[in-house]
Protein backbone atom coordinates (compact mmCIF):
# COMPACT_ATOMS: atom_id res chain seq x y z
CA UNK A 1 0.00 0.00 0.00
CA UNK A 2 1.52 3.66 -0.90
CA UNK A 3 -0.02 6.05 1.58
CA UNK A 4 -1.65 8.98 -0.11
CA UNK A 5 0.68 12.07 0.82
CA UNK A 6 0.85 16.22 0.41
CA UNK A 7 4.56 17.02 0.47
CA UNK A 8 6.36 20.15 -0.11
CA UNK A 9 8.12 19.31 -3.34
CA UNK A 10 9.72 22.22 -3.86
CA UNK A 11 13.52 23.24 -2.92
CA UNK A 12 17.02 21.45 -1.88
CA UNK A 13 14.93 18.10 -1.29
CA UNK A 14 14.14 17.53 -4.74
CA UNK A 15 17.77 18.10 -5.40
CA UNK A 16 18.79 15.82 -2.70
CA UNK A 17 16.69 13.11 -4.30
CA UNK A 18 17.34 13.52 -7.35
CA UNK A 19 21.48 13.76 -6.65
CA UNK A 20 20.66 10.67 -4.78
CA UNK A 21 19.19 8.92 -7.29
CA UNK A 22 22.22 9.53 -10.05
CA UNK A 23 24.67 8.50 -7.67
CA UNK A 24 23.03 5.33 -6.23
CA UNK A 25 25.89 2.82 -7.55
CA UNK A 26 28.70 5.26 -5.53
CA UNK A 27 26.07 5.16 -2.39
CA UNK A 28 26.38 1.42 -2.32
CA UNK A 29 29.52 0.86 -2.82
CA UNK A 30 30.48 3.67 0.03
CA UNK A 31 28.37 1.54 2.86
CA UNK A 32 29.66 -1.55 1.13
CA UNK A 33 33.39 -0.32 2.18
CA UNK A 34 31.68 1.19 5.51
CA UNK A 35 30.10 -2.30 6.51
CA UNK A 36 33.72 -4.16 5.86
CA UNK A 37 34.78 -1.89 8.54
CA UNK A 38 31.84 -1.36 10.78
CA UNK A 39 29.99 -3.98 12.70
CA UNK A 40 25.97 -3.11 12.40
CA UNK A 41 23.85 -2.70 15.25
CA UNK A 42 21.94 -5.73 14.96
CA UNK A 43 19.08 -4.44 14.60
CA UNK A 44 17.66 -0.73 14.64
CA UNK A 45 14.31 1.58 13.82
CA UNK A 46 15.32 5.23 12.85
CA UNK A 47 12.31 8.21 12.92
CA UNK A 48 13.01 10.58 10.03
CA UNK A 49 11.55 14.09 9.14
CA UNK A 50 10.53 15.57 5.85
CA UNK A 51 10.38 19.23 5.77
CA UNK A 52 10.49 19.70 2.01
CA UNK A 53 14.26 21.51 2.38
CA UNK A 54 15.20 18.81 4.95
CA UNK A 55 15.43 15.00 5.38
CA UNK A 56 16.95 13.98 8.80
CA UNK A 57 16.81 11.32 11.15
CA UNK A 58 15.68 12.21 14.69
CA UNK A 59 15.77 9.50 16.43
CA UNK A 60 17.70 6.18 16.71
CA UNK A 61 16.16 2.84 18.60
CA UNK A 62 18.19 0.24 18.92
CA UNK A 63 15.71 -1.59 21.04
CA UNK A 64 12.79 -1.25 18.33
CA UNK A 65 9.61 -3.03 19.22
CA UNK A 66 6.77 -2.41 16.43
CA UNK A 67 7.42 -5.23 14.21
CA UNK A 68 3.97 -5.89 14.45
CA UNK A 69 3.25 -3.27 12.06
CA UNK A 70 5.41 -4.32 9.37
CA UNK A 71 3.18 -6.19 6.87
CA UNK A 72 3.44 -9.88 5.96
CA UNK A 73 4.75 -8.77 2.26
CA UNK A 74 7.65 -7.52 4.28
CA UNK A 75 8.72 -10.48 5.95
CA UNK A 76 10.79 -12.32 3.10
CA UNK A 77 13.55 -9.30 3.73
CA UNK A 78 13.47 -9.42 7.25
CA UNK A 79 13.92 -13.54 7.19
CA UNK A 80 16.83 -12.92 4.85
CA UNK A 81 18.19 -10.36 6.77
CA UNK A 82 17.79 -12.05 9.91
CA UNK A 83 19.60 -15.20 8.46
CA UNK A 84 22.31 -13.11 7.49
CA UNK A 85 22.69 -11.21 10.79
CA UNK A 86 22.77 -14.66 12.85
CA UNK A 87 24.96 -16.66 10.50
CA UNK A 88 27.57 -13.57 11.03
CA UNK A 89 27.37 -14.11 14.84
CA UNK A 90 26.93 -17.87 15.48
CA UNK A 91 26.11 -20.10 12.47
CA UNK A 92 25.30 -22.93 14.16
CA UNK A 93 22.81 -21.13 16.16
CA UNK A 94 19.38 -23.68 17.23
CA UNK A 95 18.00 -21.65 19.85
CA UNK A 96 17.05 -18.27 20.37
CA UNK A 97 16.14 -16.24 23.60
CA UNK A 98 14.42 -13.59 23.15
CA UNK A 99 13.89 -10.95 26.29
CA UNK A 100 11.07 -8.81 26.09
CA UNK A 101 9.82 -5.25 27.94
CA UNK A 102 7.38 -6.44 30.75
CA UNK A 103 4.49 -4.68 29.09
CA UNK A 104 2.35 -8.21 29.42
CA UNK A 105 -1.10 -6.43 29.42
CA UNK A 106 0.03 -4.17 26.33
CA UNK A 107 -1.17 -6.71 23.46
CA UNK A 108 0.46 -4.77 20.97
CA UNK A 109 3.73 -5.00 22.05
CA UNK A 110 3.22 -8.77 22.56
CA UNK A 111 2.01 -8.48 18.49
CA UNK A 112 4.91 -6.95 18.25
CA UNK A 113 7.83 -9.90 20.10
CA UNK A 114 5.31 -12.74 18.37
CA UNK A 115 6.12 -10.67 15.32
CA UNK A 116 9.49 -11.43 15.93
CA UNK A 117 9.41 -14.90 16.51
CA UNK A 118 7.70 -15.37 13.42
CA UNK A 119 10.93 -13.88 11.87
CA UNK A 120 13.19 -16.03 13.08
CA UNK A 121 11.44 -19.21 13.76
CA UNK A 122 11.59 -18.75 9.52
CA UNK A 123 15.09 -17.68 9.74
CA UNK A 124 15.80 -21.16 11.50
CA UNK A 125 15.51 -20.49 15.01
CA UNK A 126 13.72 -21.94 18.13
CA UNK A 127 12.11 -19.28 19.74
CA UNK A 128 11.34 -18.98 23.40
CA UNK A 129 10.81 -15.71 25.84
CA UNK A 130 12.18 -15.12 29.28
CA UNK A 131 11.28 -11.94 31.00
CA UNK A 132 13.05 -10.47 33.76
CA UNK A 133 10.14 -9.82 35.80
CA UNK A 134 10.34 -10.71 39.02
CA UNK A 135 6.28 -11.46 38.24
CA UNK A 136 6.82 -14.64 35.89
CA UNK A 137 7.60 -17.24 38.11
CA UNK A 138 6.14 -19.53 35.74
CA UNK A 139 5.41 -20.20 32.42
CA UNK A 140 2.65 -17.91 31.42
CA UNK A 141 0.44 -17.84 28.80
CA UNK A 142 -0.98 -14.46 27.28
CA UNK A 143 -3.67 -14.50 24.93
CA UNK A 144 -4.25 -11.57 22.15
CA UNK A 145 -7.10 -10.35 20.51
CA UNK A 146 -6.13 -11.82 17.19
CA UNK A 147 -6.73 -15.39 19.32
CA UNK A 148 -2.70 -16.01 19.04
CA UNK A 149 -1.12 -16.38 22.21
CA UNK A 150 2.47 -15.97 23.87
CA UNK A 151 4.03 -18.03 26.35
CA UNK A 152 6.81 -15.81 28.50
CA UNK A 153 8.80 -18.04 31.28
CA UNK A 154 10.86 -17.10 34.27
CA UNK A 155 14.59 -16.88 33.08
CA UNK A 156 17.12 -19.48 34.54
CA UNK A 157 21.04 -18.15 35.56
CA UNK A 158 23.18 -21.12 35.79
CA UNK A 159 26.92 -20.57 36.22
CA UNK A 160 28.05 -18.13 33.43
CA UNK A 161 25.02 -19.06 31.29
CA UNK A 162 21.44 -17.44 30.55
CA UNK A 163 18.60 -19.25 29.80
CA UNK A 164 15.27 -21.43 30.42
CA UNK A 165 13.80 -24.92 31.42
CA UNK A 166 15.72 -26.80 29.21
CA UNK A 167 16.84 -24.22 27.01
CA UNK A 168 20.21 -23.08 26.22
CA UNK A 169 20.42 -20.67 23.73
CA UNK A 170 23.76 -19.75 21.77
CA UNK A 171 22.23 -16.26 21.27
CA UNK A 172 20.06 -13.83 23.21
CA UNK A 173 17.67 -11.24 21.84
CA UNK A 174 17.21 -7.98 23.90
CA UNK A 175 13.86 -6.20 23.30
CA UNK A 176 14.29 -4.37 26.19
CA UNK A 177 15.88 -1.29 25.88
CA UNK A 178 16.83 -1.61 29.99
CA UNK A 179 16.50 2.28 30.62
CA UNK A 180 16.26 1.48 34.33
CA UNK A 181 19.85 0.02 34.12
CA UNK A 182 21.15 -3.36 33.42
CA UNK A 183 20.35 -6.05 35.95
CA UNK A 184 22.81 -8.52 37.18
CA UNK A 185 21.47 -11.36 35.65
CA UNK A 186 22.47 -10.41 32.21
CA UNK A 187 25.86 -9.67 32.47
CA UNK A 188 29.05 -12.03 32.62
CA UNK A 189 27.80 -13.91 30.41
CA UNK A 190 30.15 -16.94 28.92
CA UNK A 191 30.23 -18.32 25.33
CA UNK A 192 26.59 -16.28 24.83
CA UNK A 193 25.90 -13.59 22.30
CA UNK A 194 23.96 -10.95 24.38
CA UNK A 195 22.49 -8.39 21.23
CA UNK A 196 21.95 -5.52 21.49
CA UNK A 197 25.45 -5.43 23.82
CA UNK A 198 24.97 -4.07 27.44
CA UNK A 199 25.93 -0.43 26.46
CA UNK A 200 23.29 0.34 23.97
CA UNK A 201 20.86 0.31 26.31
CA UNK A 202 19.15 3.23 27.19
CA UNK A 203 20.99 3.29 31.57
CA UNK A 204 23.96 4.11 29.70
CA UNK A 205 23.43 5.09 25.90
CA UNK A 206 23.27 8.68 25.20
CA UNK A 207 21.18 10.85 22.35
CA UNK A 208 24.07 13.15 22.16
CA UNK A 209 27.18 10.60 21.44
CA UNK A 210 24.45 8.76 18.43
CA UNK A 211 24.12 12.59 17.18
CA UNK A 212 27.74 13.42 17.49
CA UNK A 213 28.68 10.25 14.96
CA UNK A 214 25.88 10.85 12.92
CA UNK A 215 27.42 14.85 12.04
CA UNK A 216 30.91 12.45 11.50
CA UNK A 217 28.59 10.22 8.96
CA UNK A 218 26.49 12.87 7.66
CA UNK A 219 29.71 15.58 6.35
CA UNK A 220 31.46 12.19 4.64
CA UNK A 221 28.16 11.17 3.19
CA UNK A 222 27.45 14.66 1.96
CA UNK A 223 30.76 15.32 0.11
CA UNK A 224 30.49 12.50 -1.45
CA UNK A 225 26.90 14.01 -2.86
CA UNK A 226 28.37 17.29 -3.45
CA UNK A 227 25.92 18.61 -0.90
CA UNK A 228 25.69 20.45 2.36
CA UNK A 229 25.31 18.14 5.55
CA UNK A 230 22.52 20.17 7.06
CA UNK A 231 20.20 19.13 4.43
CA UNK A 232 20.50 15.47 6.19
CA UNK A 233 21.63 16.60 9.73
CA UNK A 234 19.78 17.90 12.86
CA UNK A 235 21.99 20.51 14.73
CA UNK A 236 22.24 19.75 18.44
CA UNK A 237 23.38 20.94 21.76
CA UNK A 238 23.88 19.50 25.24
CA UNK A 239 23.43 21.45 28.59
CA UNK A 240 23.50 20.03 32.13
CA UNK A 241 20.99 18.18 33.98
CA UNK A 242 17.91 20.86 34.15
CA UNK A 243 16.83 22.17 37.66
CA UNK A 244 14.78 25.35 38.23
CA UNK A 245 17.44 27.04 40.01
CA UNK A 246 18.18 30.74 38.06
CA UNK A 247 21.53 29.40 36.70
CA UNK A 248 20.17 26.04 35.30
CA UNK A 249 17.82 27.78 33.59
CA UNK A 250 19.96 30.38 32.20
CA UNK A 251 22.63 27.72 30.75
CA UNK A 252 19.26 25.89 28.82
CA UNK A 253 18.28 29.53 27.61
CA UNK A 254 21.68 30.37 26.41
CA UNK A 255 21.80 27.04 24.31
CA UNK A 256 18.32 26.93 23.05
CA UNK A 257 18.79 30.88 21.93
CA UNK A 258 22.63 29.82 20.40
CA UNK A 259 20.56 27.30 18.47
CA UNK A 260 17.79 29.07 17.05
CA UNK A 261 19.95 31.43 15.76
CA UNK A 262 21.77 28.65 13.96
CA UNK A 263 18.77 27.52 12.42
CA UNK A 264 17.69 31.07 11.47
CA UNK A 265 21.09 31.59 9.36
CA UNK A 266 20.47 28.17 7.24
CA UNK A 267 16.38 28.90 6.78
CA UNK A 268 17.77 32.35 5.42
CA UNK A 269 20.28 30.90 3.41
CA UNK A 270 17.88 28.79 1.40
CA UNK A 271 15.29 31.04 1.61
CA UNK A 272 12.96 29.05 4.09
CA UNK A 273 9.99 31.32 5.64
CA UNK A 274 9.25 28.66 8.25
CA UNK A 275 9.73 29.35 12.12
CA UNK A 276 12.67 27.90 12.96
CA UNK A 277 12.32 25.70 16.75
CA UNK A 278 14.17 23.06 18.67
CA UNK A 279 13.46 19.91 21.00
CA UNK A 280 14.23 19.31 24.00
CA UNK A 281 14.30 15.86 25.24
CA UNK A 282 16.63 13.67 28.14
CA UNK A 283 20.05 13.33 26.62
CA UNK A 284 19.64 9.15 27.68
CA UNK A 285 18.60 6.62 25.91
CA UNK A 286 15.01 6.32 27.20
CA UNK A 287 12.24 6.27 24.05
CA UNK A 288 11.36 9.77 22.62
CA UNK A 289 8.98 10.81 25.00
CA UNK A 290 8.84 13.92 27.78
CA UNK A 291 9.70 15.75 24.30
CA UNK A 292 9.09 20.01 24.81
CA UNK A 293 8.78 22.09 21.87
CA UNK A 294 10.51 25.51 21.62
CA UNK A 295 9.65 27.91 19.14
CA UNK A 296 11.08 30.86 20.73
CA UNK A 297 12.69 31.75 24.11
CA UNK A 298 9.19 33.31 25.78
CA UNK A 299 7.74 29.63 25.87
CA UNK A 300 10.40 28.51 28.05
CA UNK A 301 9.19 30.94 30.91
CA UNK A 302 5.80 29.10 30.32
CA UNK A 303 7.07 25.53 30.18
CA UNK A 304 9.69 25.75 33.19
CA UNK A 305 7.57 23.58 35.42
CA UNK A 306 7.98 20.62 32.80
CA UNK A 307 11.87 21.23 32.84
CA UNK A 308 11.82 18.98 36.03
CA UNK A 309 10.05 16.60 34.19
CA UNK A 310 12.50 15.93 31.48
CA UNK A 311 15.24 15.14 34.33
CA UNK A 312 13.24 11.78 34.54
CA UNK A 313 12.90 9.16 32.52
CA UNK A 314 9.26 9.18 31.20
CA UNK A 315 9.38 5.22 31.61
CA UNK A 316 10.71 4.29 35.03
CA UNK A 317 11.69 7.44 37.15
CA UNK A 318 15.60 7.22 36.68
CA UNK A 319 17.24 11.06 36.83
CA UNK A 320 18.72 12.05 33.43
CA UNK A 321 22.31 13.44 33.49
CA UNK A 322 21.94 15.89 30.57
CA UNK A 323 19.32 17.47 27.80
CA UNK A 324 20.13 17.59 24.13
CA UNK A 325 18.39 20.30 22.89
CA UNK A 326 18.25 19.22 18.79
CA UNK A 327 17.09 20.97 16.01
CA UNK A 328 13.43 20.93 15.46
CA UNK A 329 12.66 19.37 11.72
CA UNK A 330 9.26 20.02 10.53
CA UNK A 331 7.06 17.05 8.56
CA UNK A 332 5.41 18.03 5.39
CA UNK A 333 4.19 14.25 5.40
CA UNK A 334 0.08 13.84 5.51
CA UNK A 335 -1.47 10.97 4.95
CA UNK A 336 -5.09 11.08 5.08
CA UNK A 337 -4.89 14.77 5.81
CA UNK A 338 -2.85 13.79 9.32
CA UNK A 339 0.48 15.23 10.43
CA UNK A 340 2.91 11.56 9.15
CA UNK A 341 6.44 10.61 9.15
CA UNK A 342 8.18 7.91 8.03
CA UNK A 343 10.40 5.19 10.54
CA UNK A 344 12.38 2.67 8.80
CA UNK A 345 13.42 -0.53 10.19
CA UNK A 346 16.31 -2.40 9.66
CA UNK A 347 18.35 -5.77 10.71
CA UNK A 348 21.91 -5.75 10.17
CA UNK A 349 22.83 -3.48 7.38
CA UNK A 350 19.69 -4.17 5.48
CA UNK A 351 16.18 -2.13 5.04
CA UNK A 352 13.60 -4.15 5.92
CA UNK A 353 10.28 -2.02 5.85
CA UNK A 354 8.57 0.62 7.52
CA UNK A 355 5.54 2.49 8.04
CA UNK A 356 4.58 5.91 8.65
CA UNK A 357 3.66 7.22 12.29
CA UNK A 358 0.31 9.12 11.70
CA UNK A 359 -1.21 11.57 14.41
CA UNK A 360 -4.22 13.61 13.65
CA UNK A 361 -4.05 15.72 16.82
CA UNK A 362 -0.29 17.06 16.11
CA UNK A 363 0.91 19.83 14.16
CA UNK A 364 4.27 19.50 11.67
CA UNK A 365 6.59 20.73 14.54
CA UNK A 366 5.30 18.24 17.42
CA UNK A 367 6.52 14.89 18.25
CA UNK A 368 4.35 12.40 17.27
CA UNK A 369 5.49 8.88 19.12
CA UNK A 370 2.46 10.23 21.24
CA UNK A 371 -0.40 8.18 22.43
CA UNK A 372 -3.51 8.05 19.65
CA UNK A 373 -0.55 8.12 16.51
CA UNK A 374 -2.13 5.06 14.23
CA UNK A 375 0.93 3.39 11.71
CA UNK A 376 0.30 2.92 7.81
CA UNK A 377 3.04 0.70 6.33
CA UNK A 378 5.35 2.54 3.82
CA UNK A 379 5.79 1.55 0.49
CA UNK A 380 8.52 -0.71 1.21
CA UNK A 381 6.14 -3.53 1.64
CA UNK A 382 6.51 -3.64 -2.36
CA UNK A 383 9.88 -4.93 -2.54
CA UNK A 384 9.59 -5.75 -6.03
CA UNK A 385 9.33 -2.24 -7.23
CA UNK A 386 12.93 -1.12 -7.47
CA UNK A 387 14.21 3.30 -7.35
CA UNK A 388 12.75 4.90 -11.08
CA UNK A 389 15.66 6.61 -12.50
CA UNK A 390 14.03 9.07 -14.80
CA UNK A 391 11.28 10.37 -12.59
CA UNK A 392 10.53 13.40 -11.81
CA UNK A 393 11.67 14.96 -8.06
CA UNK A 394 9.13 14.19 -5.51
CA UNK A 395 6.64 12.56 -7.87
CA UNK A 396 7.78 8.27 -7.44
CA UNK A 397 7.21 6.77 -4.31
CA UNK A 398 9.84 3.99 -4.37
CA UNK A 399 12.02 7.06 -5.40
CA UNK A 400 11.39 8.38 -2.23
CA UNK A 401 11.58 5.72 -0.17
CA UNK A 402 14.41 4.40 -1.53
CA UNK A 403 16.00 8.16 -0.29
CA UNK A 404 14.48 7.05 3.55
CA UNK A 405 16.03 4.03 3.55
CA UNK A 406 19.37 5.86 2.52
CA UNK A 407 19.03 8.54 5.62
CA UNK A 408 17.95 5.17 7.42
CA UNK A 409 20.90 3.63 6.86
CA UNK A 410 23.23 6.42 8.05
CA UNK A 411 21.92 6.68 11.10
CA UNK A 412 22.21 2.78 11.77
CA UNK A 413 26.39 3.46 10.65
CA UNK A 414 26.26 6.45 13.03
CA UNK A 415 25.30 4.30 15.85
CA UNK A 416 27.84 1.47 14.61
CA UNK A 417 30.09 3.97 15.20
CA UNK A 418 28.87 5.28 18.54
CA UNK A 419 28.45 1.64 20.26
CA UNK A 420 32.35 1.37 18.81
CA UNK A 421 33.22 4.33 20.90
CA UNK A 422 31.40 3.78 23.67
CA UNK A 423 32.67 -0.23 23.88
CA UNK A 424 33.91 -0.86 27.62
CA UNK A 425 35.95 -3.76 26.27
CA UNK A 426 37.49 -1.72 23.15
CA UNK A 427 40.66 -1.15 25.33
CA UNK A 428 40.80 -4.84 26.25
CA UNK A 429 40.27 -5.65 22.47
CA UNK A 430 42.74 -3.22 21.57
Amino acid sequence: MVPHLITALNGPINELEQRVLDSTPAIERWFRLEWMEHTPPFYGAVDIRNAGFKLAPVDTNLFPGGWNNLTPEMLPLAVQAAMAAIEKICPEARNLLVVPEGHTRNTFYLANVLQLKRIFHQAGLNVRFGSLSPDIKEPTTLALPTGEQITIEPLIRNDKRLGLKDFDPCTILLNNGLSAGVPGILEDLHEQFLLPPLHASGSVRRKSQHFQAYEEVAKRFAKLLGVDPWLINPMYSTCGEPNMEERGLEDVRAQVDALLTKIRRKYKEYGINEKPFVVLKSDDGSPGMGIMTVRDLKDLDQLTHKMSALAYNAQEGQAAPELIIQEGVLTHERVNDAVAEPVVYMMDRYVVGGFYRVHAERGVDENLNAPGASYVPLAFADSGRLPQPGEKPGSSSPNRFYMYGVIGRLALLAASYELEATDPLAEVYD
